[in-house]
């Protein structure tokens, strides 16, 4: 249980004891660290519904206080704030049970649940860019972080695989090879396993296409044509698409595995065509999507909305879909797949329109359950020093796989300067330490938030960032490294600095369960980067290799064994881990 928690728990009896409400009995953590480690504020306002002296109602608490092991020192400060700091010897006994086993115990959701996120969405035949880095990054958090507490959750890629984006493509390739088999309608054959194609030539393939259809309406008509064979089942464009599919995905897997991010599920919005002819079916008959202007269209707007929200269109007059159709077909998929508890997407918070649209007409056409959550984590933009749109020096769109090698090539130069690191070593070391920057640089926001991507600020050794935690940790195992031996009990602490991190330590658990109820990735790194700076103090202010106690000495490695399991479950969350050398 959470220290705040103990705390209160016996002011409640307190408080109780001497006639007053248990509700004002709530401590928290001091707002002044120097006066004091917690506080409790609930005589000043239990002052006005009992007309007394918040310092009278303070002191007629502590008259009542309670036997208990937790509490080290208490005291009032007028005008009626009570000062409270925790037993060193209950911190030490909280911590060894807390860890004693070896373990790093994370507290377990009451009701764990079935939860599908839905992040990366990129599209197929397209390279990543960093636009997808933090649907990637903080997608991927999330679904550690509520794992972690217990709950069963299937990540989703959601890639965009659908519509005229592979009829540009399509006609493109039949520019350029005319006499592939695929576009021969009258072929009965097997198609080559071998797609005509490079990855690299194919990432070229569709901006080409993409230009020259703003350009030419033949070819864009064409383009549109190609499309609806795909979509209609003709032999040869299938074919095409399931290469197309192929070395898109295998591409994408490497790339996300560069950023060691994975998903359970690898669907696409091809999937869920086969459910829009009985969704629309269904939406008709049931009376919850109506004609207007030729369009099929759902009312989602509310009374007490206070901004327009428009109706949700389910099909365009001409009778074709579109993403909305995908996503509402989508979600009745996952429904009857995967029954989930919740449906969470992470994606761009400009995009928080359209998810009102979406998600309103799903709950009333009862396509989801009425209990089933449907949420959007939007976040905000990845901006440049300037503060605009992350670009290329030429301006253009950056690739996610230069944007990491610059990252990786930064900190690769810095860690050759540190004769640690042998220089075979440094490559790979500098591929876990530029992938922790680039995660905590962006993780460190709140994800609704922008922020400025500044390689020099996040690939520094110093302040709030991922390299350096991870040296912090890396600091932990070298001196765990040279002891060479195990710990031993873990005694009260001898120094403030001690004490500090000790109480870091015990709000581990609350942290994580915090994170995972507010789904905040930012809330870990708040806490690591706490932990790891008390850390370095209490090191800077101990002897810890030359201690002559050696009891106190094996307490301290005890100490710092657990700090370094709990850091390194911390950063497993956020999706990165340490080096042995820095």
């Amino acid at each position: 249980m959470e220290l705040t928690q103990v705390l209160s728990d016996v002011l409640k009896e307190a408080f109780t004891a001497a006639g007053y409400d248990a509700a004002y009995a709530q401590v928290k953590v001091s707002d002044r660290p120097d006066l004091c480690e917690f506080q409790c504020n609930g005589a000043m306002a239990a002052a006005k519904a009992y007309h007394k002296a918040p310092f009278m109602i303070a002191d007629d608490v502590l008259k009542h206080l309670p036997e208990n092991d937790c509490i080290g020192r208490i005291e009032v400060v007028k005008p009626g704030f009570i000062n409270i700091d925790s037993d060193p010897a209950y911190i030490s006994r909280s911590l060894s049970s807390l860890y004693g086993s070896g373990e790093t115990p994370i507290p377990q959701a009451a009701k764990p649940r079935r939860i599908v996120i839905d992040y990366g969405g990129p599209n197929v035949a397209k390279p990543l860019h960093v636009g997808h880095l933090r649907s990637a990054v903080i997608g991927e958090s999330i679904k550690r972080i509520l794992r972690a507490v217990g709950h069963e959750v299937l990540g989703d890629v959601h890639l965009g695989d659908w519509g005229l984006q592979m009829g540009l493509i399509m006609t493109e390739v039949r520019e350029r090879q005319p006499d592939l088999i695929y576009f021969d309608e009258s072929y009965e054959g097997d198609y080559p396993e071998e797609a005509p194609f490079t990855i690299s030539e194919l990432e070229e393939i569709y901006p080409a296409a993409s230009a020259r259809s703003k350009e030419d309406e033949a070819y864009k008509a064409r383009a549109m044509e190609a499309t609806h064979k795909l979509q209609m089942g003709v032999r040869g464009y299938r074919a095409l698409w399931e290469r197309i599919m192929a070395i898109s995905i295998a591409d994408l897997k490497k790339n996300y595995q560069k950023l060691d991010v994975t998903f359970d599920l690898w669907k696409a919005e091809s999937d869920a065509q086969p459910y829009i002819p009985d969704m629309v079916t269904y939406l008709k008959d049931g009376g919850y999507a109506h004609y207007d202007q030729g369009a099929l269209v759902i009312d989602v707007a509310e009374e007490t909305d206070t901004a327009v929200i428009p109706p949700c269109m389910v099909l365009k007059s001409d009778g074709a879909s579109l993403y909305n159709t995908t996503d509402l077909a989508t979600i009745v998929e996952r429904m009857k797949l995967f029954d989930p508890d919740e449906i969470i997407y992470v994606v761009d918070k400009r995009q928080s329109l359209y998810f009102t649209q979406i998600f309103r007409a799903a709950r009333k056409a009862h396509l989801v359950k009425e209990e089933t959550g449907l949420r959007h984590i939007g976040f905000g933009t990845m901006n440049g020093r300037d503060g605009k749109p992350f670009k290329t020096r030429a301006g253009g769109v950056m690739r996610l796989e230069t944007l990491l090698q610059n990252i990786y090539d930064e900190m690769e130069k810095k860690i050759s300067e540190n004769r640690n690191v042998k220089e075979d070593d440094a490559r790979t070391t500098a591929a876990i330490v530029g992938l922790s920057a680039v995660k905590y640089g962006d993780l460190s926001n709140q994800a609704s938030k922008d922020y400025i991507f500044d390689v020099d600020k996040f690939t520094s050794f110093e302040g709030n960032t991922g390299p350096y935690i991870l040296y912090t940790i890396v600091r932990i195992k070298s001196i765990l490294a040279k002891y060479g031996a195990e710990g031993g009990t873990l005694l009260p602490p001898a120094s403030r600095e001690e004490k500090d991190l000790m109480l870091a330590l015990t709000d581990f658990g609350s942290v994580i369960a915090d994170a995972a109820e507010n789904m905040a990735p930012h809330r870990i790194c708040a806490y690591i980067f706490r932990t790891a700076n008390e850390f370095n103090r209490f090191y800077h202010e101990t002897h810890i290799l030359t201690e002559e106690d050696k009891a106190r000495q094996a307490s301290w490695i005890t100490l710092l064994d657990m700090t370094k399991r709990v850091l390194e479950t911390c950063i497993d969350l956020l999706g990165f881990k340490a080096p042995e050398h820095m």
